[in-house]
């Protein structure tokens, strides 16, 4: 199922500095896996080395956190919007 993904400023060098791609996969960690299968290295900067969503990384299907629902096996349906988000922290 053919999705859109926004992609946040820090990342777009892994995208040819694209804001928004086109990725596929029925749940959201099969679209991730297609995204770094596209943009190699663009996974590890959302995901840490146990294969889950980074600490400071927030990442939406259409309105709704993943943390909130079933994260990384939360559904991917067509046409939805994907938008991974750093987290801001200040001082």
């Amino acid at each position: 199922m053919s999705v859109s993904v926004r992609i946040p400023t820090i990342l777009r060098t892994y995208t040819e500095g694209n804001a928004e791609v086109s990725s596929e996969g029925a749940t959201l960690r099969d679209v991730l896996a297609k995204l770094d299968s596209d943009y190699p290295g663009i996974g590890a900067r959302i995901l840490d080395e146990s294969g889950k969503i980074r600490r400071f990384v927030n990442v939406y299907v259409g309105e709704e956190d993943v943390r909130f629902v079933d994260g990384l096996d939360t559904p991917a349906p067509e046409g939805v919007q994907i938008s991974i988000i750093p987290a801001v922290a200040g001082g």
